[in-house]
């Protein structure tokens, strides 16, 4: 028997390419579902890879009414009063880079996304719309890259200076709260897989002292041009720093002066202490958890700690590897434990990969940002304003911990609840009634009747060519929409009950035929749509759409 780690070496089907594209994607469209089938993993997991692009162009002003719209901002005088409006057009940049239609399928904005959900700061609390640009970059280009340096560069990131007050550790004055997350929930993890703690109190005072000195400028000020890191030797503890057992003891040596205009104090000391907290023996175990329910199952048993957890972790952190991401995601999204039929359908889909992953499924085309601003705007911000009213604050968690479904009791599940669950069926609606208008001429939503047109064989010649029958309907509305195939019960139902209305199936052909016959007659295409709607609107709503 192969072990859970070992490569999957099966031909990709239809449901097996689906399955990889929903969890290294935000979702698949049909044409990306068709390209993977017959291609092992190994081939289409190297082609996520190889995909991706770290180019981000700079956010434009979206705003038609200012003197900027369409320029970039992020270099001009910073602008309080729009701050926020700013930032938005921040994060509508990254939502269109996540929502893409037309680049090549690639893991890295799914990817992203859970290391802005491990390193968290919120907008919010940050606020400076330069400083969300330059963390969400940050981000993007190391996501692939070494654990060791993203940490490293994470620590003197300004928005995580804010967000955690590292800017506000000073000698003689230390602040706590970056020191105690960067082990809590950045590397070590409060506990081990038995309970056990991975640090103490002391820890967390001896590493502030570690970091003392960091702080950033411009920060939220008016008409300021640029901003940076800073490191300050008379703000810096210079001793030397002793931790406990859980870290063997070990000794970071204190550094007094930098050389001029530099902070080799400050990163001398950071680079000890990032080394001494990877080596702690819990930390590739954490990291490879996270991405074990990110990507696979929130349940984590004994068998798969020990059978998958822990081989994982020991390649991550092995010498040869050296805590590099991009192998540890390829082994993992390569692996017989991904590809299990266990895993399939386990994972309630977050907010991001239902709204992301319908329009992408059905291709609803996103606006040129430059040619195409306003409608640009309008596309994204229903997608940001759904995300948010169901739970998921894009760069704007609940707490430092993430999302509640990702680290709660319950997980993924979590993001079906009271409050949700009617959002998730008001955005079904959307795609089914097609109100919101992102331009003249385009309508968000599926145009059913253009769809089912696009099925029927000689559209005009009613009388030489047999309508399509409910059966091909159905066919075409529910290819690679399910997680799992539906039994012929289920589809019996949606046709007869949901479709049909309990009327004779003979019924729908006769209505069809009608619609052909005089495309013009409105209450000919009503009965043909409102067939169609019931049945789409239905399905949409299904349990087994929201899971993945």
């Amino acid at each position: 028997m192969p072990t859970p780690l070992a490569a999957y070496t099966q031909p990709l089907t239809a449901q097996t390419a689906a399955h990889l594209l929903r969890r290294s994607t935000f979702g698949p469209t049909q044409a990306e579902i068709t390209a993977f089938i017959g291609l092992t993993a190994q081939q289409a997991v190297g082609q996520l890879v190889s995909n991706v692009n770290y180019t981000t162009p700079p956010p434009i002003d979206l705003n038609e009414t200012k003197t900027t719209f369409r320029q970039p901002y992020l270099s001009l005088p910073f602008d309080q009063d729009r701050n926020y409006e700013l930032g938005q057009y921040v994060l509508y940049g990254w939502l269109a880079q996540m929502t893409s239609q037309t680049a090549p399928a690639s893991l890295l904005e799914k990817l992203a996304l859970f290391w802005q959900n491990h390193f968290v700061i919120t907008r919010t609390v940050v606020g400076d719309y330069r400083f969300l640009f330059q963390y969400i970059q940050l981000i993007r280009t190391n996501a692939l890259g070494n654990f060791r340096t993203l940490v490293t560069k994470m620590t003197k990131e300004p928005a995580m200076l804010v967000y955690l007050n590292g800017d506000q550790n000073q000698v003689g004055n230390p602040n706590e709260n970056y020191g105690r997350e960067l082990q809590e929930l950045f590397v070590v993890g409060a506990v081990d897989f038995e309970g056990n703690k991975n640090y103490t109190e002391d820890d967390v005072k001896t590493v502030a002292k570690v970091l003392t000195g960091w702080g950033h400028t411009h920060h939220n000020e008016t008409d300021s041009t640029s901003f940076t890191t800073t490191f300050t030797d008379s703000l810096h503890d210079a001793t030397n720093k002793t931790f406990t057992d859980h870290y063997n003891n070990t000794v970071i040596t204190g550094r007094a002066v930098s050389n001029p205009g530099t902070s080799s104090a400050g990163d001398a000391e950071l680079t000890d202490l990032v080394n001494m907290l990877v080596q702690h023996p819990n930390c590739p175990k954490y990291i490879c958890r996270k991405l074990y329910r990110w990507y696979v199952n929130s349940n984590i048993t004994a068998d798969i700690e020990t059978n998958v957890i822990t081989p994982l972790a020991s390649f991550f952190a092995s010498p040869a590897n050296d805590f590099a991401i991009q192998p540890v995601i390829e082994k993992l999204l390569m692996s017989q434990v991904f590809f299990d039929s266990v895993n399939i359908g386990a994972v309630v889909k977050s907010p991001a990969e239902l709204i992301l992953g319908a329009m992408r499924f059905f291709n609803q085309p996103v606006p040129d940002r430059v040619t195409d601003s306003v409608a640009f705007r309008k596309y994204f911000e229903f997608v940001f304003y759904q995300m948010n009213d169901m739970q998921m604050g894009l760069v704007d968690q609940p707490s430092v911990l993430g999302y509640d479904a990702c680290y709660q009791t319950g997980f993924s599940r979590l993001w079906i609840n009271t409050s949700s669950i009617g959002l998730r069926g008001n955005l079904t609606d959307a795609y089914i009634w097609r109100w919101l208008e992102v331009k003249p001429g385009y309508n968000l939503g599926i145009d059913l009747i253009a769809w089912v047109t696009a099925l029927q064989p000689n559209f005009t010649d009613v009388a030489g060519t047999p309508a399509i029958t409910c059966a091909t309907v159905m066919a075409s509305f529910s290819k690679n929409l399910f997680t799992i195939d539906l039994f012929q019960s289920q589809t019996d139902f949606l046709i007869d009950t949901i479709m049909m209305q309990g009327v004779p199936r003979t019924d729908w052909l006769f209505e069809w035929n009608a619609y052909r016959r005089d495309i013009t007659n409105p209450g000919s295409q009503y009965s043909v749509l409102w067939r169609l709607q019931n049945l789409m609107r239905y399905m949409l709503r299904m349990a087994e759409y929201h899971v993945c």
